[in-house]
Parts: C-alpha cells; sequence; structure tokens
C-alpha cells in the first residue's frame, strides 16, 4: 500500500480522504511513537482541515498521547514549532497547492524535517494492518491548544534579517495570500519589517475563490496588474499553505521562481564566501552558473523537498530549494519557507539599494518550461524503463537521479513521474525559449508515444 507522495498523503475529500480514512491513518500515526513528548497538530485553510485535524487529535489522544493543537498555520511554521515544543511529532493537515476538493496529511520529524520515508511505509503498514492502539481509560491522553505559534514564528523570521535597514526603504508591497495559511503571518511580518501592505485574497477561504492556490503565472495575473497599477515596489504570491513564495517586479512581471532561486543562491553563496547549495535535478543551469564565480557548489537531489532538506543538512549547505519558489534557508530552518523567502528578498534590495527587476537581471537567465502529460500510476515503472532505453540511445548525456533527465542540443529534458498524481511531468530548459518548447513538445511526444505503444491508443491523454 503507497498513500504517500513526494510531499505527503493528498487525496480528494469525500472519495479516498473520509473520516474513516483519516481515523484510520491517524491510529497508524500513533502506534509509530510511544506516548510521551507531545505531538504537534496543525492545519491549513481548507474547508475541511479544522475537521480533520479533530479527528487526527482524538485519535492521537485515546492511544495516550498528549496533543498539542496549534491551529491554522503555513506548513513551516509547524515545522518551525516541532522542535522548540520538544514534540516528538508534528502532523500537518493540508494539500498544500492542490484544488480545494484534496485534503492531505504531512508527518514532520521531532527535528523539523519531513519524516524519512521508513517511517512513512510503517504508517502505511499499519493502515494496511488496521491497528488500533488503545489505552486503558486512565491513560487517554490530552488535547490542548497553544496559539503563540505564529507569533513565535514571526519572531524568528525577523531575527533573521535586518528590520531597521528594510524599513528604511519604505517598501510598497503587494501581497496576494491566495485565501491559504499564509493570511495569519505574512501579512504581520511585512508591516513588521515596515512594508506598506496591499493584500490580494487576505482572508482565509478554502475554497479559493481569488484564484488556485498554485501560483502560477495564469493565475496571479490580477497580482500581475495590481502591482504597477499602485506603484508597488514588487509582488509576492504563496501557495496554499504558504512554503513557497513567487515574485512580481514593478512593471507586473511574473518572475519565474527558477529566477528567484538563482538570485537568492547566488547572495548565500557570496556571503558565506562559497558553500554548497541544494537543489533537485529538475533546477536549471542558472543556478549553477550564478554561484560558481563566488565559489558556489551546486549538489543535485530527488525531487521533492524532503530529499533537499535531508541532503542540505549533510552537506552543512548554505542555501537550497526548487525552482517552484520553494527555498530554505538553514539558518532559520530547514524547510521550505515562503514568508522567510520574502523577507530575505526584502533584506537583500535594502542591502543592495536597488530594485528586483535590476537585481534578476543580474541573473543568468533561461527558459524553463514546464508540461504535464496523464500517465496510469501501474505504466509509470514501465514508461521509465522504456524512456532511458531511448533517451540513452539519442542524448549526449543521461541522468537518471529522478525520473530521466536527457541533455541534448542546446538544452535538456526531464521526464519523470509525478509522486502524487498520475501523470508525468515534463521539464525543459534552454537559453533559448523557442528550443526549450520544442524540447518540452518533443518530452510531451515521447511520454505518448511510449504509452501508445504499451497499451495502445487509448492510452493517449
Amino acid at each position: 500500500m503507497r498513500l504517500f507522495g513526494t510531499n505527503g498523503i493528498r487525496e480528494v475529500v469525500g472519495e479516498r480522504f473520509t473520516a474513516p480514512f483519516v481515523t484510520q491513518v491517524s491510529a497508524a500515526i500513533a502506534s509509530m511513537v510511544p506516548p510521551g513528548p507531545p505531538i504537534l497538530v496543525g492545519w491549513d485553510g481548507r474547508t475541511s482541515s479544522p475537521e480533520f485535524a479533530e479527528i487526527v487529535s482524538a485519535t492521537l489522544a485515546l492511544a495516550g498521547h498528549r496533543v498539542v493543537q496549534v491551529g491554522t498555520l503555513p506548513t513551516p511554521a509547524v515545522q518551525f514549532l516541532v522542535p522548540r515544543f520538544h514534540a516528538q511529532l508534528g502532523v500537518i493537515v493540508t494539500a498544500s497547492h492542490n484544488p480545494p476538493e484534496f485534503n492531505g496529511i504531512k508527518l514532520i520529524a521531532s527535528d523539523g524535517l519531513e519524516v524519512p520515508r521508513t517511517f512513512e511505509e510503517g504508517v502505511e503498514n499499519g493502515v494496511e494492518q488496521s491497528v488500533t492502539p488503545t489505552v486503558p481509560y486512565d491513560r487517554v491522553g490530552s488535547v490542548v491548544r497553544d496559539r503563540s505559534g505564529a507569533h513565535r514564528y514571526v519572531d524568528a523570521i525577523v531575527s533573521q534579517v535586518d528590520p531597521a535597514r528594510i524599513a528604511s526603504r519604505h517598501f510598497t508591497v503587494v501581497l496576494d495570500c491566495g485565501n491559504g495559511a499564509s493570511v495569519v503571518t505574512s501579512p504581520d511580518l511585512l508591516r513588521r519589517l515596515g512594508c506598506r501592505v496591499t493584500t490580494l485574497n487576505g482572508h482565509l477561504d478554502g475554497t479559493f475563490p481569488g484564484h488556485l492556490s498554485e501560483p502560477t503565472e495564469a493565475n496571479l495575473s490580477d497580482l500581475c496588474r495590481v502591482v504597477p497599477t499602485v506603484g508597488a515596489d514588487f509582488g509576492i504570491a504563496h501557495d496554499g499553505d504558504a512554503d513557497r513564495a513567487v515574485f512580481v517586479d514593478a512593471t507586473g512581471r511574473y518572475v519565474p521562481g527558477e529566477e528567484t532561486l538563482a538570485l537568492l543562491a547566488r547572495d548565500a553563496v557570496e556571503r558565506h564566501h562559497g558553500g554548497i547549495v541544494v537543489t533537485p535535478v529538475s533546477a536549471p543551469q542558472s543556478v549553477e552558473d550564478a554561484v560558481r564565480p563566488f565559489g558556489g557548489t551546486v549538489v543535485y537531489t530527488r525531487i521533492g523537498s524532503p530529499s533537499v532538506t535531508r541532503e542540505m543538512r549533510e552537506r552543512s549547505a548554505v542555501f537550497g530549494g526548487e525552482e517552484n519558489g520553494g527555498l530554505v534557508f538553514p539558518e532559520h530552518q530547514l524547510a521550505r519557507d515562503g514568508a522567510m523567502t520574502a523577507a530575505a528578498v526584502l533584506d537583500l534590495l535594502a542591502r543592495r539599494g536597488t530594485s528586483l527587476a535590476d537585481l534578476l537581471r543580474e541573473v543568468p537567465r533561461y527558459t524553463l518550461v514546464k508540461e504535464k502529460v496523464g500517465c496510469p500510476v501501474e505504466l509509470r515503472e514501465k514508461v521509465v524503463a522504456l524512456l532511458t532505453e531511448r533517451l540513452t540511445r539519442d542524448s549526449e548525456k543521461v541522468v537518471t537521479l529522478d525520473g530521466i533527465k536527457a541533455y541534448r542540443e542546446g538544452g535538456w529534458i526531464l521526464l519523470r513521474p509525478s509522486g502524487t498524481e498520475p501523470l508525468f511531468r515534463v521539464f525543459a530548459e534552454s537559453k533559448d525559449p523557442e528550443r526549450a518548447r520544442a524540447l518540452a513538445q518533443s518530452g510531451l511526444d515521447l511520454v505518448r508515444e511510449t504509452l501508445a505503444e504499451l497499451e495502445g491508443p487509448a492510452a493517449l491523454r
């Protein structure tokens, strides 16, 4: 039984993600750790999250655990709080950027990192075996609430930057919370840093009425329009659980996440006079181009924040992150953190005395195209094997760290089965935008042709 994807469990509410299912998963979690140190439970702003969090909390307590509910918070805030509460585990009810009909569960280890895959396998085995840990009436645990988390989290971020220097710039910022969990932390953070803040979608609403919670260019058209209209210095947008931040410059240009990744990687390496940057195989070449002149080295991992953060800890990296806006600042915590990213950009702009657009011009620019194509889960391994064979024959170099990354004339393509959905993700990069799009199309065609060969024309999606 495989329940956990790249970043936790994510399922459609009312289909697989139901009260009995969450009870089973919670019971399996309860069986994995002995009663003792508390377990933190937090949740995002989805309509079903508070109710599912109550099920998680009650199931854990009935198995003898002490539960501390920290309420609606961004995922990185809960990760930050787990070690500060000396908790043995954190459970977050969230589906991150998925559409509103989804919900999910993410598990955090006592050190604030995502739990290792072995722990997830233990939970999956527990669900498969229908474990039901019970304790006598006099050893039932407790559920208490603690609402200090938002302030403690924001305080920690403020301590990582120079608030006075940032405030002296009198930044005007448009913040798109996307009706998600950042509502409870990011507006407060920006105001504490002396920014004049205009908020979009600044109230919690799990139906995401403003736009879908994935912070793509298509979903942020309002932010791109409002930033130049109000004369803001730049705009910031978070995804549903606020572990990511993407930006819009003063002209209204959507800044792809790979540009911010390269910019802040370079800044970290420059400040540390060298060091290691950790990023997945999907990251752009611009990261290496940006950090190498300052003595930086890039280490690549499998896609997903658990792979990045664990490799960062092993390597004592100075920076890490993904091209989707999920960046990791190890001096703060080893977790993707959207609010910390926003503060870091403000701090960098204040130090350099320039604009976001001007800073980004200093970063080597590539075009990274992202596409996806449906693929039945049961065919993924066969598709990967055939694609590896074909791409090895006609590519300059092939890397199979995660999916198949093939270097071809003028760029590369990466074909990778999704860890959370029945599809293949296709990444393609080149300095030439047309070449990048052509590479992406060739990747889509390859997956479709391979599916048709395995399953016939009905496999084309």
